[in-house]
């Protein structure tokens, strides 16, 4: 009996002692597997909905939606860790501090500065393997570093009388060459890039330059980038907290962009992924070059108009794809000649709304272009830039014809490296965004870059509701409908606050729509602020069938491997 006795208690002992480690473990299995209680994904398509083109392409409304409940917003749970995405696996949104991984420290905290490694943080080149591999060239510091201009380059407005070669003597008369000119109806103007071919000062060419007879004005060529942060490959069919965050299913129970032209100036867009077949109405390379598809293009067309795992803010729009960014080496860029291309194929060519996710200087040209644009009522929504709080103002986001748009996260909070401002309209979820990549695969990523592209589609949302709203009236019913964030009222940070597609939209079918019949061409006398432009019709061309590829949808030539 002693015995017994005995080996009870050191039994009772042992237990006793090993009872915190067994509860430690315990807890630390919870932490790993937190319990995501997600509602499996609504299907999304609607065979009520009529086809854009493609009978067996149905209309992408999300059903299910209920109507009782219009405010109901899903909650995302937290998310510990990193944790891999396997295909066929929900994906919970990074619910850690609103900021990249290039400003996070080893604890978690985002920083005013970019974090080196040895700090615990610091950008990092994202390689096959996901692991960290160097500097990343598009962190907030790179928004318009090393250089603003191209060096040696100036954009000159010239007569448009003189021939090619009556251009190119006045080029060589200045020591310069000419490397090309054309006409841009958007503006007017016949416009020339010209290069510097010998060492002398830029500044004291171009004064020299711009008092030549037959040059109307000069300056600098100036350089844009595209604003996203962090780009990693992956699977898997997530749970896109933005569309609830957004209330975009309630929306679309009203509306879903078709018949609505959004042309995105962007990098190349992978025009035959499954997330954008039938997508993609129209095609213009401003480069000239013959690069492929993009991450970032084909992320943000994903963001309008995804309508196959995923599903953007206007699964029925229709894609006018403007190429005007170029791989370089700091990262996605163009210029002030390139995306004065690109404005001017957009404006005359049925776009009714532009997104612009780049960012750079105030460029004089860009301005006129921008001001042209919105005489011709089309709305332009840009990224607000992702330079940080102590960044000034960047454009086009801080010309007063374009809505503005910063970045939030699943928590509501402000994407760190988002620019603040007044100029800021409303904000939009940016962080840790899922989107289609190039040769069939997924990104998940970051920048106000998409969240302007999601604003870009619920305002074709309210233009397939009443497409006789002009861009001072879709601003206003977005300021007016945006949920508030951050201090009560307007601020620099969320300016409105959030986005609310459901509001807007609603909203915009109240407003009065003027019938398209009462709607005529302009004679050719009238001012182009008073044009009221009827949205073209565009048939749609079908593209080839998507072809499976074993290349990686980071880390190719074509593709900023350190985003």
């Amino acid at each position: 009996m002693k015995v017994r006795r005995a080996a009870l208690v050191l039994s009772a002992a042992a237990l006793l002692f090993a009872y915190p480690d067994i509860a430690a473990v315990h807890a630390q299995s919870v932490m790993r597997t937190p319990n995501l209680n997600i509602q499996p994904r609504i299907p999304t398509i609607n065979p009520t909905v009529t086809p854009r083109i493609d009978p067996n392409v149905a209309g992408r409304a999300v059903t299910g939606v209920d109507r009782r409940r219009p405010d109901l917003t899903m909650r995302a749970p937290p998310r510990i860790g990193v944790t891999s995405t396997l295909p066929n696996a929900r994906y919970s949104p990074n619910l850690s501090s609103a900021c990249s991984y290039a400003y996070r420290a080893g604890s978690g905290e985002c920083q005013d500065k970019p974090v080196s490694s040895s700090d615990g943080g610091g950008a990092g080149k994202f390689t096959k393997n996901g692991k960290n591999g160097g500097a990343s060239r598009n962190t907030p510091l790179a928004a318009l570093n090393p250089s603003t201009t191209v060096p040696g380059e100036f954009v000159a407005e010239i007569d448009g009388s003189l021939s090619d070669a009556q251009a190119d003597a006045l080029a060589r008369r200045y020591g310069l060459v000419r490397i090309e000119s054309q006409n841009f109806p958007l503006i007017g103007a016949t416009i020339g890039l010209f290069r510097i071919t010998d060492r002398r000062p830029v500044e004291t060419v171009r004064r020299a330059f711009a008092g030549a007879a037959g040059v109307r004005s000069v300056q600098l060529n100036f350089r844009f980038l595209l604003q996203d942060q962090k780009t990693i490959s992956t699977g898997g069919d997530p749970a896109q907290y933005a569309l609830a965050k957004l209330r975009l299913p309630q929306a679309h129970a009203l509306a879903s962009g078709a018949n609505v032209t959004i042309a995105v100036i962007d990098s190349g867009i992978d025009e035959r992924h499954p997330e954008l077949l039938n997508a993609v109405a129209d095609n213009f390379d401003a480069l000239g070059s013959k690069e492929g598809p993009h991450v970032h293009g084909t992320g943000i067309a994903g963001a309008i108009v995804s309508h196959a795992r995923l599903m953007g803010s206007a699964p029925q729009a229709r894609i006018l794809g403007i190429r005007a960014f170029g791989v370089a080496q700091n990262g996605a860029e163009s210029t002030t000649f390139v995306i004065l291309k690109a404005l001017n194929y957009a404006a005359l060519h049925g776009a009714q709304i532009i997104n612009m996710s780049f960012a750079g200087p105030k460029d004089p040209l860009i301005e006129r272009g921008i001001n042209a644009t919105a005489a011709r009522d089309i709305v332009m929504v840009a990224a607000s830039g992702n330079a940080g709080p102590k960044s000034p103002p960047l454009f086009p986001a801080a010309n007063g014809n374009v809505i503005a748009v910063s970045a939030t996260d699943a928590q509501d909070k402000l994407f760190a490296a988002s620019n603040r401002g007044s100029h800021i309209a409303v904000a939009a979820p940016g962080v840790d965004i899922f989107l289609p990549a190039p040769d069939e695969k997924y990104q998940m990523t970051s920048g106000t870059s998409f969240s302007a592209a999601y604003v870009s589609g619920l305002v074709a949302l309210m233009l397939e509701r009443n497409p006789a709203l002009k861009p001072g009236e879709v601003r206003a019913i977005l300021i007016r409908t945006a949920r508030d964030l951050g201090s009560p009222g307007r601020d620099d940070q969320f300016g409105a606050g959030e986005a609310d597609a459901f509001a807007a939209v609603s909203a915009a079918g109240a407003v009065p729509a003027v019938p398209v019949a009462a709607v005529s061409a302009p004679p050719a006398t009238e001012k182009v602020s008073d044009r009221q432009e009827v949205p073209a019709t565009r048939a749609l061309n079908q593209p080839a069938a998507a072809m499976a590829s074993e290349k990686s949808a980071v880390g190719e030539p074509n593709r900023p491997g350190a985003q």
